[in-house]
């Protein structure tokens, strides 16, 4: 089955059965109701044993899912009529980066994300949602002309990361994703961004310096793969379950750490489930922040972006764990 992650199948294969009684009891002289409603009750158990209690690596699964809202489906759900930008002014579009301007409940905003193929054909003309610098560009020439007409800005991060390719590097990747860093930390704006898929690296850090980074509850946001942490720390990239559990890039792990601020519920097994009901989840955090960072002035909005990145990472060491005796 197309889609079908490794942890599911208990699930479906339960799902199958029950779909098999139903349509022999259609057509045969024995009557399966009894079975049927054990089975039933069997699986919404599994389901909560399974759901409840997803193990990183599920995560990681379920926010690379092919069929995972990306950028766009949300945009439909959540914005009224949205008018998409191209083009950095330098090189030329990128359309592993969607930008424009719409409304939000009619309030005018710049909508600002990674995006993804559905399909092999989509994933070429997107680059796998991997940006090269222009994209980068693209995404700050959006944000600078949202600080000119005071527009909040919202970002949705979805990227296993930058385009690492030889172009992307001689047309300035690094100092295109460096340069969004830098400039996003004094927009005079209010910035939410919210991680919708993967967050991987670089490539995701470039649309997530924000007043709120929100996380929906299934997806990832870390400084590298699992695969790619795996390869480096045991030489294997084979042990990326292993990697995951290690490396607390879920929003659990993320929001008790500081990193993100709201971790977004999610349809139950995925927001690839319902669409459209996972875009209220988003709109509903979406509608609480806004009214919180429409209320302060510039100075603050700079400021309190400032103090939450200066927040991250302050931890101690206990002596014992440092060697001092």
């Amino acid at each position: 089955m197309v889609g079908e992650l490794e942890f599911e199948k208990p699930i479906i294969e339960l799902r199958k059965k029950i779909i098999e009684l139903r349509e022999f009891t259609k057509t045969a002289d024995v009557d399966f109701t009894a079975e049927i409603e054990k089975l039933e009750v069997r699986l919404e158990k599994l389901e909560k044993d399974i759901y409840n209690h997803l193990k990183p690596w599920d995560r990681v699964q379920i926010a690379r899912h092919p069929n995972r809202p990306t950028t766009l489906d949300y945009i439909d759900f959540l914005f009224e009529d949205f008018f998409e930008c191209h083009g950095d002014r330098v090189f030329g579009d990128d359309e592993a980066i969607v930008a424009g301007v719409a409304n939000f409940q009619g309030l005018p905003v710049t909508v600002i994300g990674h995006q993804r193929g559905k399909d092999t054909k989509e994933n070429i003309r997107r680059n796998f949602g991997m940006p090269h610098p222009e994209g980068y560009r693209k995404a700050l020439r959006l944000m600078k002309q949202a600080e000119k007409f005071k527009r909040p800005i919202i970002c949705f991060i979805d990227t296993k990361g930058a385009y690492p390719g030889k172009a992307a590097e001689e047309r300035g990747q690094s100092e295109a994703i460096a340069r969004n860093l830098f400039e996003m930390a004094g927009l005079k704006v209010p910035v939410i961004s919210i991680v919708i898929g993967e967050g991987g690296s670089g490539g995701a850090l470039a649309l997530g310096v924000g007043n709120y980074i929100h996380m929906l509850e299934n997806s990832t946001y870390s400084v590298i793969s699992p695969e790619g942490a795996a390869a480096i720390l045991w030489k294997d990239a084979s042990q990326a379950k292993r990697a995951a559990e290690s490396m607390r890039i879920t929003a659990p792990d993320l929001k008790e750490l500081g990193i993100v601020d709201e971790i977004i519920p999610e349809v139950k097994g995925g927001a690839q489930k319902d669409v459209k009901q996972q875009a209220s989840e988003i709109e509903a955090v979406l509608k609480g922040s806004l009214k919180k960072l429409l209320q302060l002035n510039e100075s603050e909005l700079i400021s309190g972006r400032y103090e939450k990145y200066r927040k991250i990472g302050d931890f101690s060491f206990s002596e014992e764990v440092i060697g001092v005796n």
